[in-house]
């Protein structure tokens, strides 16, 4: 829960439903825990996925000093990042991530991440995310790809096409 309130924080998405606590709803789409944040996170590719359960604790001990600080009362039925209203949990991210914090780097890290599973759905297959209605890749205007699962574009970028294709090319768009 406290990972999915991290990851809306940083790519904020609507309710999943009323009672829903993690995503704040401060968006309408789907936001970085629709886009998958979590199995990215977890996937063993970031290199931070056994690391987890110490940012959870210390961003939840982090909330807590904060909410303290500030005369904040948090709800003791969820995790303490959780129970923070989102510009709180806005304004917290923000200090950890500031030059100077002594964690910053785990900070931004697990930011990139989140966006990252929003922007780009790394830990999908693009193809399958796209037929799957991936709310960061849509919220681009990522186009669907043509039937054989190849993308082709009409318009050429800078209006004109650069190379001809090598006659060796494969019909999977490989060299030979």
């Amino acid at each position: 829960m406290t990972l999915e309130a991290y990851a809306d924080t940083i790519v904020p998405g609507e309710k999943r439903s009323a009672d829903d606590r993690a995503i704040a709803g401060v968006s309408t789409g789907g936001g970085a825990v629709q886009a998958g944040a979590l199995e990215l996170l977890q996937w063993d590719a970031t290199g931070i996925h056994d690391g987890l359960d110490d940012l959870v604790r210390l961003v939840n001990e982090h909330a807590q000093t904060y909410a303290a600080e500030r005369g904040l009362a948090l709800d003791p039925a969820v995790p303490p990042f959780v129970a923070l209203e989102y510009p709180d949990r806005a304004a917290l991210i923000q200090l950890l991530t500031k030059p100077g914090h002594p964690e910053k780097e785990f900070w931004v890290l697990l930011s990139l991440f989140c966006n990252m599973a929003f922007d780009s759905a790394a830990h999908l297959n693009t193809a399958q995310a796209m037929a799957d209605g991936h709310p960061g890749l849509q919220a681009m205007g990522l186009t669907q790809p043509d039937a054989d699962g190849l993308w082709r574009f009409e318009d050429y970028s800078y209006g004109r096409e650069f190379a001809r294709l090598h006659p060796d090319t494969t019909s999977t768009g490989s060299p030979a």
